[in-house]
């Protein structure tokens, strides 16, 4: 069992052990070494060899002390996961020796065999080279697997022609044109300090934990991530009494070790406690820069998986495990800031008065409306399906919450007219031991895909599952084309202030149907957002082609955030990872029942009838008993008729793989309702059926052993 006494060892004598940061630089490099690498991230010069040569020894000395014997590349191509390959330091010498080397040419550039990952036709498949390159801004770490230890060096991921091939190249390329834009917005303000924009994201991670014995007897878990069947147990989330709620002993331990692991690679893990579904809990980390965030998420979510597993638990980070009771989201806290410490997105204490702010927040109410399709593609993958519109997530319309004081202040502000100056607003709490809070220009709205929470925007609609990479490409990249304009107007204006006004006026009054401070989850709203011509798209397969319409591809490569290659790759990739992840779920589904499920049940009617006869014989009252086998039977058969119908639909799916958006099609109009009707026949099967004949662990032991 995990044991660490936090009075012996404080979190400040171990936190960031792991993590090449620049304390730990300074104890290999000096400070003009140190100063050159940092003038790197910053772009302001070229990497050059014999700087690689110096951190790459420093590296290799840091590592070795800690007791590596490999090094990596680990990078984050399109599959949503990460990869690497690992080499070791050794080099063969004469007389049968080894030296430990690892230059600066090894840091900088990896090659290896990337034929097997998706590319989305951006090269033939016998073209099997791709590299990966040395992230500078984002830090080395050790990771450290029950006391083997490796050396991962962040990477990007890209294709002997230049394509990126991975999320982080256009993460990158994202942040830099919301960066210049941002920059010329704040100089036509008079802002001359600023000379870095900043974009800060804070995940919210939400995920489940199962008892990995009854993990490992339930196959659409283990190969899919959730059931595909799976009868709701008796109770369900409906007390309320699992939110917040004390969190047990084995998990406790399990989030005391999480936390241990994710400070040693310097994850700043803040948060945690139960969400609203029964086994399921959620770990927030402090916001950082986007591109370092997202690395850190996705080193979260393994962690979290590895740890789980040592405590005989399994992680699951699918977006719906169990149907009946709420699925799993990643909030996305997205706000921008500048190297002098100003928070753009902060209202200050006269809001009216805060022209600076009031740009930016308009602008970023423009952007969302103006690319709201592209912004629905952040959150759309087969998983997420299951979420979003079903009263547990945000519906699969974007709008935003400004809440009444604002959305008062820009409705005044922007009609001609001006607002009384108003300091911000107090709680009344109704009780004299407890002093005045201050109040939040907002409150907040869970049911709001985007909610302005006070100093950022949280966008709700990210699956649990999903690298943070992709939904901020398409929020970085539409906020910058709304500055883009908003600089050109500034720079061109003889009067800045008035022209911020008319700024301000222009893009909310334009856009401010997608303001929305009520219900989201009410069937009212989404009538109201179809007078207010607010797009739904309701699944994955009409929201992804939105990717490559006219409007999206000019912005991205106005931005030069993708080429048209570029993003009709990643459209492809996303069709065909949607097709393979229901082609899945549905032959796990059909397997289920066919080796398990209808011989059980099958077996458990025999042996109801084998009774029921000897209970006629001696002339006892079967009546009942009768109509409960003629339920179980009549499930039965039509699971039976409804599972060879399933597979005829996978196999018409199978048929269109060179057509991927039909192929998609396919299995979200075919396959998808016809699971769900097997599934409901199945489900009826196991409220009827004994326990010891049903072949696998209920929601009962999935959800209430822990």
């Amino acid at each position: 069992m995990f044991d660490i006494d936090y009075a012996k060892t404080p979190v400040t004598d171990f936190y960031g052990v792991n993590c090449f940061t620049e304390v730990e630089m300074g104890k290999y490099l000096s400070d003009p070494i140190i100063r050159q690498l940092k003038e790197v991230q910053r772009g302001q010069r070229e990497l050059t060899s014999e700087l690689a040569d110096f951190v790459a020894s420093a590296m290799k000395q840091w590592a070795l002390a800690k007791g590596a014997t490999h090094f990596c590349h680990w990078f984050q191509p399109l599959t949503g996961l990460t990869a690497e390959k690992h080499d070791s330091f050794i080099s063969p010498t004469k007389g049968g020796k080894v030296l430990l080397e690892f230059s600066g040419k090894e840091l900088i550039k990896g090659e290896g065999d990337a034929s097997s990952f998706p590319n989305g036709g951006l090269r033939a498949t016998f073209e099997a080279r791709g590299y990966t390159a040395w992230d500078t801004s984002s830090p080395a770490f050790i990771k450290d697997v029950n006391g083997v230890k490796t050396l991962y060096i962040p990477t990007a991921f890209f294709s002997y022609n230049g394509e990126a091939l991975d999320k982080k190249v256009p993460l990158l390329r994202s942040n830099q044109a919301l960066e210049k834009q941002t920059l010329r917005v704040l100089k036509a303000l008079g802002n001359s300090k600023a000379k870095r924009v900043i974009v800060n994201i804070g995940p919210e991670q939400e995920y489940f934990l199962v008892d990995k014995q009854f993990y490992d007897q339930r196959p659409d878990l283990r190969l899919t991530g959730r059931t595909v069947m799976g009868n709701l147990a008796a109770k369900g989330q409906e007390l309320n009494d699992h939110y917040y709620g004390t969190i047990g002993d084995r998990v406790t331990v399990f989030m005391s070790e999480l936390n241990f692991e994710l400070w040693k690679l310097g994850i700043s893990s803040k948060t945690q406690h139960k969400e609203a579904a029964p086994n399921q809990f959620e770990i927030a980390v402090v916001y950082d820069a986007a591109n370092l965030s997202t690395d850190h998420n996705q080193l979260l979510m393994d962690v979290l998986q590895m740890v789980a597993l040592r405590h005989g638990m399994v992680a699951l980070l699918h977006e719906k495990p169990f149907l009946g009771v709420n699925g799993s989201g990643k909030h996305d806290n997205w706000s921008l800031s500048t190297d002098d410490g100003i928070n753009l997105l902060s209202p200050g204490n006269n809001v009216e008065d805060n022209l600076q702010f009031l740009v930016f927040l308009t602008a970023f109410i423009k952007a969302m409306d103006e690319y709201a399709p592209l912004i629905r593609c952040g959150a759309a993958t087969a998983g997420n399906d299951h979420r979003l519109g079903s009263a547990e997530a945000p519906p699969a319309i974007i709008s935003i919450y400004l809440g009444e004081q604002l959305s008062t202040i820009l409705d005044t502000i922007t009609m001609e007219g001006c607002c009384t100056k108003s300091d911000r607003q107090y709680v009344q709490m109704g009780m004299t031991m407890l002093p005045q809070l201050p109040k939040d220009l907002t409150d907040r709205n869970r049911t709001s895909p985007i909610a302005f929470t006070g100093n950022k925007f949280e966008y709700r609609m990210v699956g649990s599952s999903q690298s943070m990479a992709g939904p901020n490409i398409y929020i970085n990249t539409a906020v910058a084309q709304v500055l883009e304009e908003a600089a050109d107007r500034l720079e061109a204006a003889e009067d800045v202030e008035l022209e911020c006004h008319n700024i301000i006026t222009d893009f909310y009054q334009g856009h401010k149907r997608i303001v929305f401070n009520g219900n989201g989850y009410s069937k009212a709203w989404k009538d109201e957002a179809k007078k207010r011509g607010l797009p739904e798209f309701k699944d994955t397969v009409s929201a992804l082609p939105q990717m490559l319409s006219e409007k999206s591809l000019e912005l991205f490569e106005k931005q030069k955030v993708f080429t048209k290659s570029e993003i009709t790759s990643r459209l492809e990739i996303y069709l065909q990872t949607y097709s393979k992840q229901i082609n899945i779920e549905a032959s796990i589904m059909v397997e289920m029942c066919r080796k398990y499920i209808i011989p059980s049940v099958s077996e458990y009617v025999g042996k109801l009838s084998d009774t029921i006869a000897k209970q006629d014989a001696i002339g006892l009252d079967t009546t009942l008993q009768k109509r409960n086998v003629g339920i179980v039977q009549n499930a039965l058969n039509q699971a039976i008729e409804a599972t060879e119908y399933l597979h005829v639909c996978v196999a018409k799916a199978l048929s269109f793989n060179d057509e991927v958006l039909t192929q998609a099609e396919i299995y979200r109009d075919e396959v998808v309702p016809q699971m769900q009707t097997l599934r409901s026949y199945v489900d009826l099967a196991e409220t009827y059926t004994e326990k010891q004949y049903w072949p696998f662990p209920s929601y009962d032991d999935l959800l209430f052993r822990l």
